[in-house]
C-alpha cells in the first residue's frame, strides 16, 4: 500500500534559486532541481505557485542555481526557505555575486553555480516547472560535499516548506514527552534530545529554554512554537 513517507527514499540535493525580474529579486531553497539532458545541458526545477521567485522567473525568462554545501549555516537555509522576498530583502545579510545580466547569485555556503534561460514552462495544479538551458555558471572557492536532502531531514533536522513539491501534512498524535513545532517551518523540539549544537542540553524542557533561544532552521523565537 502506498505511503507518503514512501517518497522520501527519493534522493534530492539541496539548491538556492534566484531570480530578477526588473528592479525586484528574490530566492528560495529547492530540491527539486535535476538534469534532463547534456547537450543542450538542460535542467528542471519545480517551483510552487505561491513563490515569490516564482512570479520572477516567469516575468524574467530567466534563474540561477546555487549548489548549497553539506556544511551551510541553518540561517541561510532559514532564510531562503521559510521566509518571503515579499517581506524582506533576502540578499541583504549573505554574500552574493551578479552574473553579466545583473542577477543575483547566491555564493555564501555554496560550492557551485549555474544561469539558466527558460525554454519551457509547465503548469501542474500547484506548481510550475521550467526547463532551463545552462548558459552561464562556475565553481565557487569553497570546497566540501553537496548538501542532500536525506542529510537536511536526517541530521539537521529540517521539515520541507509548505510550498515545496515534497512537503508532508504532519499528523499530530498524543505523546507523552512535551514536544514543541515551529509554526514556521515545522522543526520539533524534543526535551529528551535538546538542541546541542546551539548549547541546550539534552532533557531541558522547552518551557526552560532562555528567551534568546531561536529555531536552529528558520531563527524565530520561541513565540513561534507550538505543543505537538
Amino acid at each position: 500500500m502506498f505511503s507518503p513517507e514512501l517518497l522520501y527514499n527519493l534522493t534530492y540535493g539541496l539548491y538556492i534559486v534566484s531570480a530578477k525580474a526588473g528592479d525586484a529579486e528574490s530566492g528560495f531553497v529547492s530540491n527539486t532541481v535535476m538534469q534532463v539532458s547534456a547537450t543542450p545541458a538542460l535542467v528542471a526545477i519545480a517551483v510552487s505557485k505561491n513563490n515569490y521567485t516564482c512570479e520572477l522567473i516567469q516575468k524574467s525568462g530567466h534563474f540561477n542555481v546555487s549548489i548549497v554545501a553539506q556544511s551551510a549555516n541553518r540561517n541561510l537555509i532559514g532564510t531562503f526557505g521559510y521566509k518571503s522576498g515579499r517581506d524582506l530583502n533576502k540578499f541583504e545579510s549573505i554574500q552574493f555575486v551578479r552574473d553579466g545580466e545583473q542577477r543575483p547569485v547566491v555564493t555564501e555556503d555554496c560550492l557551485a553555480w549555474f544561469g539558466c534561460k527558460v525554454q519551457k514552462n509547465i503548469e501542474l495544479e500547484t506548481h510550475f516547472v521550467f526547463i532551463g538551458e545552462i548558459i552561464d555558471g562556475d565553481n565557487l572557492p569553497l570546497e566540501g560535499e553537496p548538501m542532500t536532502y536525506t542529510y537536511y531531514r536526517n541530521v539537521m533536522k529540517g521539515k520541507s516548506p509548505k510550498n515545496a513539491p515534497t512537503f508532508q501534512q504532519t499528523i499530530k498524535t498524543n505523546t507523552i514527552m512535551e514536544r514543541y513545532e515551529c509554526d514556521m517551518c515545522g522543526y520539533v523540539y524534543d526535551p529528551a534530545k535538546g538542541d546541542p549544537d546551539n548549547g541546550i542540553a539534552p532533557g531541558t524542557p522547552f518551557e526552560q529554554l532562555p528567551s534568546t533561544w531561536t529555531c536552529p532552521i528558520c531563527g524565530v523565537d520561541k513565540s513561534n512554537f507550538s505543543k505537538k
